[in-house]
């Protein structure tokens, strides 16, 4: 009996290692621009706090300041849905801005619906994801880069 536990976890130390030296590429041809390395990042926010939300906007051109074909994609849920409300938005200006220059801004319908929000409460430079844990893994999976915003 101690041989064959002693096999098992032997095979699976070495089926382990082997796993983790798989490392996952991405075609050449979508992540170059031109020679250069296109970024792709999707930022979370998932606060009221207005401060979080100007401080984002802030990062936002930031990051167009050093990589001016970025592509970025604000992911808006829980009570950082109201970044994209109408009557609440205190970074509407920016958000248009930010719109012209290629950010994607999505509202989570999950996070619209627990406080009864409609579409068209929701800024119109925004879009909508069923759910946006969903929408920020599956960017992930494309190879896109992840920025938890917020303090």
């Amino acid at each position: 009996m101690k041989k064959l536990l002693v096999a098992v976890l032997f095979l699976s130390a070495g089926f382990s290692v082997n796993a983790q030296k798989e490392k996952k590429v991405y075609p050449a041809d979508e992540m170059k621009s031109e020679g250069k390395a296109v970024h792709k990042i999707i930022f979370q926010i998932t606060t009221e706090d207005t401060l979080a939300h100007k401080a984002l906007m802030k990062q936002l051109k930031n990051a167009f300041t050093l990589a001016p074909d970025a592509k970025l994609e604000v992911v808006c849920h829980g009570p950082g849905i109201s970044m994209l409300v109408k009557a609440k938005s205190v970074v509407k200006e920016n958000i248009t801005q930010m719109k012209m220059r290629g950010v994607e801004f999505v509202a989570c319908e999950f996070s619209m619906k627990d406080r009864n929000l409609t579409k068209d409460e929701i800024l119109p430079e925004a879009g909508f994801v069923k759910g946006g844990i969903i929408e920020i893994v599956t960017k992930q999976e494309e190879g896109w880069s992840y920025i938890k915003s917020g303090f």
